[in-house]
């Protein structure tokens, strides 16, 4: 590879880091990709890892063997923990130093415990592979633990499944967890029956999916409550701890719900790394980005994705806010990438409109919401429709026949087939005497 090319640096894998690597691809110019994992993944479908639907190669490819055939690339499993503006250089958790012409951060979110970060442990969130493992192990081994406990008051606690948060991760969860224990675990215990079980889905504002229009909101709740979830609106998490949880409520009044499995669900955070940058940030940690998606000062920075708080430059000549979904990081990954491109030539690409296809949420067999602009929908249709996009946007052949065929199973049978537990992920309490 030419030495004297510029020098492209890309921070995550993620959905735009990928497009942005894919626009580049025989440019004049040399690409360093940098991930602290060795996979790109599709993490609108995460949730049904860690709720044993599909299994992690379904929804994950190696990055290496995705961009095998691009020659100006080179990719480095690395964290990168520090940016320098100033010298253009980032620093590895290693200690080594990449100098870069041009920098395009796409480093992503993580969990956000609004400052209560003790609730980690008790409440984990989903961002990874590795939080999907150990949250299906914690799912699956409550069950696990309720069958071996002597008594019904005993066993209560292991058998209420609290999600906290209402945006599309937390419906999607708590639909799926009903179906697990009304459908998937049917007939396979005997000290307990899992259909008993109650799945708690708590909002803290006055509706479910407020992104989506009231009468879908409702549609959502109405098909989630169909399912047997119990869906607590007007409700403030206050305090969480091994063994429940502490809800003010919409009175102002306090309630406890014992519980000792937790879903996070209610809110994200940028990458730690975009305050690295020393830039103006929003109250999220976010970004604050230009309509290039260029930090102030430095044109040769861009950052994307769940890290930018980005503007999309409308028609009429208004702002909107450009929402975190996959969408919006891929358009922003390909616009920073051909800007790069753009100004290596003399000119520069228009300011960033972001194009809205609509929003999808499911909520479980044949349950779904659909808000495509001029047109809403819910119900099996949306369902059907969800399940179309979803296919059709998975990396790779072989995982779009996989998911497809794993779902198919699943509907016709109920069963969800990535149900193996290395590890028991629950809290370890003292024996019981029989």
């Amino acid at each position: 590879m030419n030495a004297e090319l510029p020098h492209v640096l890309i921070v995550g894998c993620g959905f735009g880091g990928l497009e942005a690597t894919k626009v580049l691809d025989g440019a004049p110019v040399r690409v360093t990709l940098i991930d602290r994992s060795n996979h790109h993944l599709f993490q609108p479908l995460l949730y049904q890892v860690a709720t044993a639907g599909l299994s992690a190669p379904a929804i994950a490819a190696p990055i290496r063997h995705m961009r095998r055939h691009q020659r100006n690339l080179t990719v480095l499993m690395a964290e990168v923990e520090h940016i320098d503006k100033a010298q253009r250089r980032v620093r590895l958790s290693d200690g080594q130093e990449l100098g870069y012409d041009h920098l395009i951060v796409a480093a992503g979110a993580t969990h956000s415990y609004f400052g209560n970060d003790q609730w980690q442990d008790h409440a984990p969130g989903l961002k990874t592979l590795a939080d999907a493992f150990k949250l299906r192990a914690r799912l699956l081994s409550a069950f696990e633990r309720a069958e071996t406990l002597p008594d019904e008051a005993s066993r209560a606690p292991w058998l209420n499944f609290i999600v906290i948060g209402g945006g599309p991760t937390g419906v999607e969860m708590a639909g799926t967890l009903a179906e697990i224990a009304r459908h998937t675990l049917r007939d396979e215990f005997r000290r307990i029956d899992p259909s008993r079980a109650q799945v708690l889905l708590i909002e803290g504002s006055d509706r479910v999916l407020a992104a989506f229009k009231p009468a879908q909101s409702a549609q959502a709740r109405a098909q989630l409550e169909r399912l047997g979830v119990q869906v607590r609106v007007n409700c403030r998490v206050v305090g969480i701890d091994e063994h429940g949880v502490d809800l003010q409520t919409a009175d102002g009044g306090r309630e406890r719900i014992a519980s000792r499995t937790k879903v996070w669900a209610a809110g994200v955070a940028a990458s730690p790394l975009a305050r690295t940058l020393d830039v103006p940030l929003d109250r999220a940690g976010r970004v604050v980005v230009d309509e290039h998606m260029n930090i102030p000062g430095h044109p040769e920075v861009f950052v994307v994705g769940d890290m930018a708080a980005a503007q999309s430059l409308e028609k009429d000549g208004s702002r909107k806010p450009v929402p975190g979904v996959s969408p919006g990081a891929k358009q922003a990954g390909r616009h920073a990438a051909k800007q790069i491109l753009a100004r290596m030539n003399g000119r520069s690409e228009r300011p960033f409109r972001y194009m809205d296809y609509g929003s999808l949420a499911t909520i479980g067999r044949k349950a779904a919401v659909a808000d495509l602009g001029t047109v809403q929908f819910s119900g099996l249709s949306a369902w059907l429709f969800w399940l179309f996009v979803h296919v059709y946007f998975l990396i790779g052949f072989r995982n779009r026949v996989r998911v497809f065929a794993d779902w198919a199973w699943a509907y016709f049978t109920f069963q969800r087939h990535a149900r193996i537990v290395v590890e028991p992920q629950t809290p370890h309490d003292p024996p019981d005497v029989f």
